[in-house]
């Protein structure tokens, strides 16, 4: 006891305006390690070696090492180069275009690939890389050899074995292959590698590394590099365009379809495209949809033209690779002793940071500052030419913080437990609704579901996707962009849950994650509203653009699992179940009945409509049970609709000469009425209720 008040007797230090002053940091730690007991020490220590070990291997580490690859991404987009059209290389591409005329999808149409090669060998180029695997025949094998064997501009041919690719080749292609490549090779014709690397998450952000058995890769081998980096396999340097002016670009290389130089040519012909070849490095591979995509750095970030998330072709990482090779961009690697002191200093910064005793704003900046660092550094270092593959931000940020909580919890002596610092992923695109719900019981997050009813509807744009393909992409995003935009106002509107998009169609319930009384008729009035609104969009965007076709909606209500799916780093709040299924069809049959909007009769029931009217019962494709349909036709009168219901009802009932009567009446009545003549003639097919079987 007499040691304790000796202590307490000592008086603080004050400042010369009366205030206790700020204690030392030297005497803050000496009485830290003074106090602290040898089992609080260790386990400070330990602590203190875990948060240097995270800020040194945190890539190798689960969770984090997806924070790591994330923020590298960010980084290389951020700090990508924006650049005009490189003139020294460019790409002739096989597009689906390409393949449509000739027919021909794989293997790629190899007289085509001769042709072209004919004139573009006289054209001066510097070297042709072929990004195209010769692993499996084709008859016109013969022309395609002979000409590979006659060229005189250095042509590199695309190699690759299953110990390197065990995915992409099997035993029997590596073998036609390697024959093909013998066949053909000379002094200006040789194999080269087409070996790529992905991360854990498929991700190309690395040169690849170059296995002794395989021939050079192919940016090394068309072009000169330095020694030093004939090994390189430091981050890949990619491009993005300058933009011309806002919502247009010139794209880094140019892509020309293969078709240009495969026409006859002959030498007047022949110059004129010679600009497009002469002195430039070709690439000659594919621009193939779903074919030979990769995801790079830039497609973590959605496209500011097209709104998406773009992958890129492997043709065009080659191009990027050769680039940076004929730059001399190569990043410089930071060394491991090197990390190693960025490691330490990081748990230092944050160990002494928890003892500073000073006022509360000044805390508060030293904090600010040093997050701040974390996060502007990685940049600064990226901008520089320093290669941050393995660089590690968020490693760094979550050792401060042990550091911090390691010896702040030791300088005070208690045996708090440091607060979990991560977020729980409300940015993942769920409903206001469930967000606020998540707010309220973050366990509402976990991956699991619950059975509920819900009003399922589905939407699709007719022809939109053949339209796509006769407009600009710029044009297409627009109208995409625009589109959804007012589909997702009237599902919001009357209360609903956006479940997903997919391409132009809208997925969306009512019913969950809150039920609430009326959502039959909120969901059905959402799903005539949905049609309307797609009407005014035809005559909005009529102009300047081909025909948009109507937008179809399917409305059902059944049970469904809902709730929150996927994997532990990304999760979707969706419903899964037969009732999406059957709306999905709903949607579907409304391009073979001539109907805008149908709704089963389990939907119409609820949806306290007085507009419907029945279409009869069909049997919709891939389904077994028969389903009563409805469409609502706030166009026609009451009456109009009783008697459209009594033709329904007589041939249910089996009563032949109401319903011939009916029938008579109203093919005259509505002989310009698609809908009605269709169903008329679909239940004229029929006998008393019989269902019609959408084929």
């Amino acid at each position: 006891m007499t040691d304790i008040e000796g202590i307490n007797q000592t008086p603080p230090p004050v400042a010369e305006d009366g205030s206790p002053s700020a204690e030392p940091l030297s005497k803050r730690i000496r009485r830290l390690v003074m106090q602290l007991g040898p089992s609080r020490m260790v386990a400070t220590i330990l602590f203190l070696i875990v948060a240097t070990l995270i800020a040194r291997f945190s890539w190798q580490m689960p969770l984090l090492g997806d924070a790591e690859r994330a923020l590298y991404d960010a980084r290389a987009t951020v700090m990508a180069p924006h650049v005009g059209q490189d003139k020294r290389i460019v790409m002739i591409t096989y597009n689906d275009e390409t393949l449509f005329n000739t027919g021909i999808r794989s293997p790629l149409d190899r007289t085509l690939l001769a042709r072209a090669l004919e004139n573009i060998d006289q054209m001066g180029a510097k070297a042709i890389g072929i990004d195209i695997a010769f692993d499996s025949p084709r008859p016109d094998d013969d022309l395609l050899k002979a000409q590979l064997r006659s060229m005189h501009t250095p042509t590199w041919l695309a190699y690759a074995e299953q110990g390197s690719n065990p995915n992409t080749i099997f035993y029997e292609q590596q073998k036609f292959l390697e024959s093909f490549l013998a066949d053909v090779r000379t002094d200006k014709t040789k194999p080269t590698s087409v070996l790529f690397r992905t991360d854990n998450d498929s991700v190309i952000r690395n040169w690849p590394d170059r296995p002794k058995n395989l021939p050079p890769l192919m940016a090394n081998a068309m072009a000169p590099i330095d020694p030093a980096y004939a090994d390189y396999q430091g981050n890949i340097r990619f491009l993005v365009p300058a933009r011309a002016e806002k919502g247009q670009e010139e794209p880094v290389f140019a892509n020309i379809p293969i078709d240009t130089f495969a026409m006859p040519m002959d030498a007047e012909m022949r110059a004129g495209f010679s600009d497009l070849i002469k002195d430039r490095y070709v690439l000659i591979g594919g621009d193939i949809i779903d074919n030979d995509q990769f995801n790079t750095p830039l497609s973590r970030f959605t496209d500011p033209l097209t709104g998406l998330h773009e992958t890129m072709i492997g043709l065009e990482v080659h191009a990027h690779m050769l680039a940076q090779q004929l730059d001399g961009a190569w990043a410089r690697p930071l060394s491991a002793p090197a990390l190693w002191v960025l490691a330490l200093l990081v748990v230092l910064a944050g160990g002494l940071t928890s003892l500073i005793d000073m006022r509360a704003r000044w805390v508060a900046l030293a904090f600010v500052s040093q997050m701040v660092f974390f996060a502007a550094f990685p940049f600064w270092m990226q901008g520089r030419g320093i290669d941050t593959t393995t660089l590690p931000a968020a490693g760094w940020a979550l050792a401060w913080l042990f550091g911090y909580a390691a010896v702040g919890t030791a300088a005070r002596t208690i045996g708090a437990r440091q607060r979990a610092f991560a977020q729980s992923a409300l940015g993942k695109y769920l409903p206001a609704d469930v967000a606020a719900q998540i707010m309220r019981d973050p366990e509402r997050l976990s991956l699991s579901g619950e059975k509920r009813e819900i009003f399922c509807v589905f939407t699709d744009l007719e022809g939109f996707t053949r339209l796509s393909h006769a407009i600009t992409p710029e044009t297409v995003a627009r109208l995409l962009n625009e589109y959804l935009d007012r589909l997702s106002d009237v599902v919001l509107d009357h209360g609903g849950t956006i479940d997903k998009f997919v391409g132009d169609a809208v997925v969306a319930f009512w019913g969950a994650p809150l039920s609430l009384p009326g959502d039959g008729q909120r969901a059905a009035d959402a799903a005539q509203a949905m049609y309307e609104a797609g009407e005014k969009f035809r005559v909005d965007m009529a102009e300047g653009v081909p025909p948009l076709g109507m937008t179809r909606v399917g409305l059902h209500v059944g049970d469904a699992i809902v709730g929150n799916f996927g994997g532990e780093d990304r999760i979707q709040y969706t419903a899964l179940g037969d009732s999406m299924n059957t709306a999905s069809r709903l949607e579907s049959a409304n391009k073979s009945l001539k109907t805008g909007v149908l709704f089963s009769g389990e939907a119409a029931a609820r949806s306290e409509r007085g507009d419907l009217i029945p279409m009869g019962r069909v049997t919709l494709r891939g389904r077994a049970q028969p389903v009563d349909l409805f469409t609502p036709r706030p166009d026609l009168t009451q009456e109009q609709r009783n008697r459209v219901a009594a033709l329904v009802a007589a041939h249910a009932a089996g009563d032949k000469q109401a319903y011939v009567t009916s029938a008579t009446a109203l093919a005259k009545e509505f002989a310009e009425d698609a809908a009605i003549m269709f169903l008329i003639e679909r239940l004229n097919q029929t006998t008393k209720g019989e269902s019609y079987v959408l084929s």
